[in-house]
C-alpha cells in the first residue's frame, strides 16, 4: 500500500527521535518536506528492492524489519535492518540499481522519501545532511566487514571450483586456465611441450567388483603415485572420472613417452617398489602421449593425446602409445 503520509506534530517529534536519518533534526526544518513523503506497507516475504529494478527512494523502517541478501534471495542474509534504519540510499547516491535483495521478514511499515525530496532535506537541515553521511560511511564499513568475514569462504569456493575433491588435484576447470598459459610460454620460448592423457584400465569392472568406495580409494592411490612421478612444474589434473592429464613443459614427445612408461610401471607395480605401487589390487593404466604441433592449441593437443590413448587401449591396455 502506498499513499500520502499524514503526520501530526506530536507524532513527528517522537518519530524523528528514533530514526537514524532524523536524529537531532528540528521538525520545523523539514515539516513541509515530510508532508510530501509517502508510506508503504510490506507483507512478510515481500521484496522491497532488487538488482533488477531501478530504485528512486530511500525507505525508512517505522516498524517491522527487512533482510538484505546478496546475489540471490535464497542466499543467507548479510544484514537485518530493523525499525529506525533506512535502506535504498546507496543506490541513489551511486546512481545505480540496488546491489542486493531487500525482503521483509515480517509485516513492515515504512516512510518513503523520493530522491528529489531527499536532496531538499539535505539543503534544509545540516543535521539531516550529517546523518546521511554517517549512514553512508556505516554502509561502507559494513560492506568491507562482510567482505572480510566472507573472504575465507570465498577462497574456499574458489579452491573448490579449481580442485578435485577426491584427489585434491587440479580439475578440468583449472586446466582450461593454466594449460594454455604454459603452452603459450613454451611457444614463445620455442620450447617443446607434451601432453599425456591417462586412463585407468577397466575401471567400471573394478567398481562393479570391489564397490565405489574401493574405486575412490584406487583413484586416490593412482593420483598420489602420479603426483610423485612427475616434476613439480608439470601440470597434473584429474580430467574427469577415471582420466587424468598432465602437461609437460619443455619436454618433447619422445622424452614424454619415456617418462610415461616409468609412471605406468610404478602404478602397475612392475618396478618392485611396494611403497608406491598398486600391486595389491588389479589397477593398471593406459597412457597416450602427444606433443604440440606447429600452430597447435590446447584442443588440438588434447585430441592428439586422446587418439594416442585410444591406440593404447586397443593395443591391450596397460601400455603407452604415441
Amino acid at each position: 500500500m502506498q499513499d500520502t503520509l499524514d503526520i501530526n506534530s506530536d507524532y513527528k517529534r517522537s518519530l524523528l527521535n528514533g530514526l537514524e536519518l532524523f536524529k537531532g533534526v528540528r521538525p520545523e526544518d523539514i515539516q513541509s518536506l515530510l508532508q510530501r513523503c509517502d508510506r508503504r506497507d510490506l507483507g512478510k516475504g515481500e521484496t522491497l528492492l532488487s538488482p533488477v529494478s531501478k530504485n528512486e527512494h530511500v525507505f525508512i523502517i517505522l516498524s517491522g524489519g527487512v533482510d538484505v541478501h546478496v546475489g540471490s534471495p535464497d542466499t543467507p542474509a548479510v544484514a537485518t535492518m530493523e525499525a529506525g534504519a533506512c535502506v535504498g540510499e546507496m543506490s541513489i547516491i551511486e546512481d545505480r540499481d540496488p546491489s542486493a535483495f531487500v525482503i521483509a521478514i515480517e509485516d513492515t511499515h515504512m516512510l518513503v522519501i523520493h530522491q528529489s525530496i531527499l536532496w531538499e532535506m539535505v539543503d534544509a537541515s545540516h543535521e539531516f545532511a550529517k546523518n546521511l553521511l554517517v549512514v553512508l560511511s556505516e554502509r561502507v564499513r559494513s560492506h568491507n566487514r562482510v567482505i572480510a568475514e566472507n573472504f575465507g569462504t570465498l577462497k574456499k569456493f574458489e579452491r573448490h571450483a579449481t580442485t578435485d575433491a577426491l584427489t585434491s588435484l587440479a580439475n578440468r576447470h583449472s586446466m582450461q586456465d593454466t594449460f594454455p598459459k604454459q603452452i603459450a610460454r613454451c611457444v614463445e620460448d620455442e620450447k617443446p611441450v607434451s601432453l599425456i592423457m591417462i586412463d585407468v584400465d577397466n575401471f567400471k569392472q573394478f567398481n562393479d567388483m570391489f564397490g565405489h568406495i574401493a574405486g575412490d580409494r584406487a583413484l586416490s592411490a593412482v593420483s598420489r603415485i602420479l603426483r610423485t612421478k612427475f616434476r613439480p612444474r608439470d601440470l597434473l589434473v584429474r580430467y574427469g572420472g577415471d582420466e587424468f592429464a598432465v602437461l609437460l613443459p619443455d619436454v618433447g614427445a619422445e622424452r614424454a613417452a619415456e617418462i610415461a612408461e616409468r609412471v605406468r610401471a610404478a602404478v602397475s607395480g612392475e618396478t618392485g617398489d611396494g611403497s608406491d605401487s598398486l600391486i595389491q589390487i588389479p589397477v593398471r593404466i593406459s597412457m597416450g602421449v602427444a606433443d604440440l604441433e606447429p600452430q597447435g592449441t590446447l584442443d588440438s593437443l588434447i585430441r592428439a593425446a586422446d587418439k594416442a590413448l585410444y591406440r593404447a587401449k586397443h593395443a591391450g591396455r596397460n601400455t603407452v602409445s604415441t
